[in-house]
């Protein structure tokens, strides 16, 4: 029995905000933030049009040098699927599938770097997994991903943003 994942509502809230930053930023052009009293220039946040595109962008990601040096997990290939349901993408730790909803009523909200790392995310878990899929371990590790793939301003944002959400975050 996996332990309960107490945290999932706050990581969802907090990356539904982070989300909102990065696209006022490409709706407005303007990609300077100020946090805490800090500006911060956002980065590019990598948006998809189909499954492949998915694909090739997981594979690059878990084909990373220094991903594959930190997470055993990143050696094992990932299948992204198209999903039906449109509220959510999820992935599969059975056949390590990752499943997208794909364009619908005029958004692809899930075709986006941020929701494709937290998938990702969660392939990386060390089997058997032991703790809350959501937890603090996963948060740290999720962090890790966007530092290194999307850059420090976006973890820094997303860092914030889950604090500020009441997320526990790990040591490691």
């Amino acid at each position: 029995m996996s332990p309960r994942d107490s945290q999932r509502a706050k990581v969802y809230d907090a990356e539904q905000l982070v989300r909102g930053v990065f696209d006022r930023a490409d709706e407005h052009g303007n990609r300077t933030v100020e946090l805490y009293g800090s500006h911060l220039t956002l980065p590019i946040e990598r948006r998809f049009a189909t499954v492949d595109s998915v694909q090739t962008y997981a594979n690059k990601v878990l084909g990373l040098n220094w991903v594959r040096a930190q997470w055993d997990r990143a050696g094992v290939a990932v299948r992204v699927r198209s999903r039906a349901g449109t509220t959510a993408a999820h992935y599969e730790v059975e056949d390590a599938v990752l499943a997208v909803p794909l364009h619908t009523g005029g958004t692809a909200w899930a075709l986006r770097e941020l929701v494709v790392l937290h998938e990702l995310t969660h392939h990386l878990e060390p089997a058997p997994a032991s703790v809350a899929p959501h937890g603090p371990e996963f948060c740290s590790r999720y962090l890790d991903l966007v530092d290194g793939v999307i850059g420090p301003e976006a973890a820094l944002v997303l860092r914030a943003t889950m604090l500020g959400c009441g997320v526990r975050l790990g040591s490691g």
